[in-house]
């Protein structure tokens, strides 16, 4: 049914050796560059484990070498949910029931370890649930696929799923935090469901692993407004050398994936970057709820290109980590073909790897991969028989190639405090990791200061007491610096920490723009961000104090733009959203929204007013938004108030709006 998709070139792209990514202490490299290898020499490969197995290295290179020869299919949960099987048996899948061949890529889930997915169970022990991720991540690869793994956790904080952010979750698991031990213990079972997943002859099978994925949105405990962008760096990383160093993992790729859209602007892909030493797949998750509009299109090839062109210097694997179908199914009959033409049409969209789907849950859930009877079925199909996709019985050589890893350089970073973080009390610990090599002195250092000396303790961190001035907690910030002596080289790495506590926002208030220092990048860590947008602190556009929100939006890439901010209040006390807004005189228009018990609840409002003035939305007058239709009929009630989680300030591209403009926001409360 497929052309097998074989690239026969001899080389492979050799990627940097250490990236400068949120304040990491090594230079990075020149831009990768192809590399020729001797005919009968192994490929040399630079991954994240330079331990990897051979096979773990060999899939590398097949994925490397994959590029603009065919882009892989995958789907989650391919064998253990579906529509057209009731049974996990190893063999029955809805990509096979809907096309006659399985996926190229299998992916998985960690929420089988908690029992919340088949084929894990809540009634069952942690080692049989540990077991059947193993089996899960077999039954792909005796099939001939690639084993994906995506990381939905729970939050160590309340206990409750990835969708609960209360709790400010990653900094209380990241080393030193309340819940580390909580943490590690769940990664612990994840060494022991990878370390668990060997073939009949006992050798690890490779698996591609995503934990932290679409960072950028709001909606999960580790994503934007809920962590800042260097918490999140710093627990991907912890993660990585968790798994890697102490629990020595060898059948790891590690993916990052943010969510779309970044209208093809690399800052924004790159803004919570771990590192080239700590990344292998430069993933991209992006749904479609425009019915495959020509707008989505160009920006999701947009934003593709970009993956691409930063894989190609980085010597990473581009891929389009999560895809799917978004909003009424089936309302664009042709719309896999049209994806992948679109894709496939870019000179550098086209070079991503690979496109996995969502599973295919039942009941009333959507079906990503659409089956025999499904409005997209016969579309499915025709993507499916293109020559350039790939599915399980075309793939060739993905274990094959004869590789050598490249020793990773040493690298050194500063773990705790991370930067832009607000310490309250006269003591804290300075904590740095040394990767790939010793460390004969690693010391720190405030504001240019004396240099104090790190000790290596006994889990692997260079730690020391800092002891802070009670004077300095009147809300200053000071630079902490580390230096590490390794290998007669010095590597540093700093961060700006704020001393000091700051005064609580009175009761149902979301923001008055003052409590920031004045510092822009401290704002926009307190925002989660949709669609391109920048958000400033403005000191001439406010309503009082110092400060106010600029709020620059971009329609370049698509119709709409947002940022919106963690409340977890009870407004029951209240009646009406208040805010003062300036409008920039244009067509386009702003949304408030509340987002309360799982319901998005929404009152619009023009941006054609000039001259800054109070506006105020009776909850009374807030309506479910459009698409959440299962919330239709509802009111934003005292059931509601008593639930707030979220408020989000979007604007839209209006008809004859510009597509570039800012408006001005300041002093949002409940009242």
């Amino acid at each position: 049914m497929h052309r097998p998709a074989v690239n026969r070139r001899s080389f492979v792209l050799l990627g940097a050796t250490t990236a400068m990514a949120a304040g990491a202490g090594v230079p990075m490299a020149s831009a990768a560059t192809p590399t020729a290898v001797p005919a009968g020499a192994p490929m040399p490969v630079r991954i994240v484990d330079d331990k990897a197995t051979a096979a773990t290295r060999a899939l590398f290179a097949y994925l490397m070498r994959q590029q603009g020869s065919g882009i892989l299919f995958g789907h989650q949960h391919a064998l253990s949910y579906g529509v057209t099987f009731t049974t996990q048996d190893g063999k029955s899948s809805d990509t096979k029931a809907a096309v006659g061949d399985h996926p190229a890529l299998f992916g998985w889930d960690t929420l089988i370890l908690d029992g919340d997915e088949r084929p894990g169970r809540k009634d069952a022990t942690e080692a049989e649930n540990i077991a059947a991720l193993s089996l899960c991540i077999r039954q792909a690869d005796a099939l001939g696929g690639i084993n994906t793994l995506s990381a939905h956790m729970p939050n160590f904080v309340t206990g409750e799923n990835f969708y609960d952010t209360s709790g400010r979750v990653v900094s209380q698991i990241l080393p030193g935090g309340a819940k580390h031990t909580q943490f590690n213990a769940f990664l612990d079972r994840i060494a022991k469901a990878v370390k668990g997943a060997r073939r009949p002859d006992g050798t690890l099978i490779p698996v591609v692993f995503r934990p932290f994925h679409e960072n950028n949105g709001g909606w999960f405990w580790w994503g934007a407004g809920h962590t800042t962008s260097a918490e999140y760096v710093e627990i991907f990383r912890y993660t990585v050398e968790y798994l890697r160093d102490t629990k020595h993992v060898r059948n790891l790729l590690y993916a990052y994936s943010p969510n779309s859209s970044f209208g093809g602007d690399p800052a924004g892909y790159l803004k919570t970057y771990p590192g080239d030493g700590y990344v292998d797949v430069l993933g991209y998750d992006a749904y479609d709820n425009s019915a495959g509009s020509e707008a989505w299109l160009e920006s999701l090839v947009q934003d593709l290109a970009m993956v691409v062109r930063l894989a190609e210097e980085k010597g990473k694997v581009p891929a389009y980590t999560e895809f799917g179908e978004s909003g009424e199914e089936g309302r664009d009959p042709q719309w896999f073909t049209k994806l992948l033409g679109a894709i496939e049409a870019d000179p550098l969209a086209r070079r991503v790897t690979y496109m996995e789907t969502w599973a295919n849950f039942g009941g009333s859930t959507r079906s990503y991969v659409p089956t025999p009877g499904h409005a997209l079925h016969a579309d499915f199909v025709r993507y499916a028989q293109d020559p350039y996709t790939v599915f399980a019985s075309d793939l060739r050589g993905v274990y094959a190639a004869r590789t050598t890893a490249v020793r990773n350089a040493p690298f050194m970073h500063l773990v705790t405090p991370t930067d832009r973080q607000r310490l309250t009390s006269a003591e804290a610990t300075v904590r740095v990791r040394v990767t790939h090599a010793s460390a004969s002195r690693v010391t720190y250092s405030v504001d240019g200061g004396r240099a104090r000396q790190l000790r290596l303790d006994a889990d692997g961190f260079h730690c020391g007491d800092w002891p802070i001035d009670p004077f300095w907690l009147d809300n200053r910030s000071v630079t902490l610096s580390v230096d590490a002596r390794v290998n007669g080289r010095t590597l540093t790495d700093s961060a700006l920490v704020l001393l000091g506590e700051v005064a609580p926002l009175p009761a149902g208030w979301v923001d008055d723009f003052e409590g920031y220092a004045g510092d822009d990048a401290t704002l926009s860590e307190a925002y989660s961000h949709v669609n391109a947008n920048t958000t400033t602190l403005s000191a001439d556009h406010k309503a009082s104090g110092s400060y106010g929100l600029a709020y620059s939006y971009d329609f370049s890439s698509a119709g709409y733009t947002g940022i919106g901010k963690t409340v977890d209040a009870d407004w029951t006390a209240f009646s009406a959203l208040v805010l003062w807004l300036q409008g920039d005189g244009s067509a386009n228009g702003a949304t408030l929204q509340i987002v309360s018990d799982g319901a998005y609840f929404e009152y619009n409002v023009p941006l054609s007013d000039t001259t800054g003035r109070e506006i105020r939305a009776p909850f009374s007058e807030f309506r479910p938004a459009p698409w959440d239709t299962a919330h239709a009929g509802e009111v934003l009630d005292a059931a509601h108030l008593a639930k707030v989680a979220t408020f989000n300030l979007y604007l839209g591209h209006g008809s004859g709006g510009p597509a570039e403009g800012v408006v001005y926001v300041d002093s949002i409360r409940a009242e």
